[in-house]
């Protein structure tokens, strides 16, 4: 049996994919492919916005932006790197500048991430949009309706258990995996009879990511 870690490092670094490659996948695997090629090498790093030169005009050519109209009439709530919107009964979408991250590449490595660990509240890239001349991308995810208040010493208890440590406030690490987990207070972990969803995550790879699999 494979282990969690070799999983992950199929997924970021190699061909994680079962079947046709999602959109997500294939934004990932773009931006995977030009970092080994120029991006962050030893001796001269690029610029984020020059990343997201690149990928702009990568989602143009592969016809990778979200067309519709996202109305303020469906304007739920707003945080420092995003905007929610709903979606339908079911659903919504949120925006995001990727400003929590270094480059692109991390924040889709994130999202990868999550779907890994949080199938409930997986997250379906639909596109890229400019919006006021900022540059977004454009998700989907379940709306969970919470039914009590989360208690943060559930959710310590919760990644404790599955070996991320405490590293402060509301940032764990799990060493062994070479990943960081931050800013899970309650708005960003929901709790539903009983059962914790994660909506809102942000993951970060350290250099032990990329280390022998355990």
């Amino acid at each position: 049996m494979k282990s969690i870690k070799n999983e992950l490092q199929n997924i970021i670094i190699g061909d994680g994919s079962v079947g046709p490659t999602s959109k997500l996948e294939k934004v990932q695997n773009f931006l995977g492919t030009n970092e080994k090629a120029s991006f962050r090498t030893e001796k001269q790093k690029y610029l984020k916005s020059e990343e997201a030169i690149c990928l702009t005009d990568f989602a143009f050519k592969e016809k990778l932006f979200f067309v519709e109209e996202i109305s303020e009439d469906n304007f739920i709530s707003a945080g420092a790197e995003q905007r929610v919107y709903r979606f339908d009964d079911f659903y919504i979408i949120k925006i995001n500048d990727s400003i929590f991250y270094e480059y692109w590449l991390d924040y889709f490595n994130s999202l990868l991430i999550h779907n890994y660990f949080f199938s409930a509240t997986a997250y379906d890239f639909l596109g890229f949009k400019f919006i006021d001349n900022t540059f977004y991308a454009v998700v989907k995810q379940e709306f969970i309706m919470s039914t009590e208040i989360t208690d943060l010493n559930t959710v310590k208890q919760f990644l404790s258990y599955n070996n991320f440590s405490n590293s402060r406030n509301n940032d764990y690490i799990n060493s062994d995996l070479g990943i960081i987990f931050e800013d899970l207070h309650d708005e960003n972990v929901l709790s539903k009879n009983g059962i914790l969803y994660f909506i809102d995550t942000i993951f970060y790879l350290t250099k032990g990511f990329y280390s022998s699999n355990i």
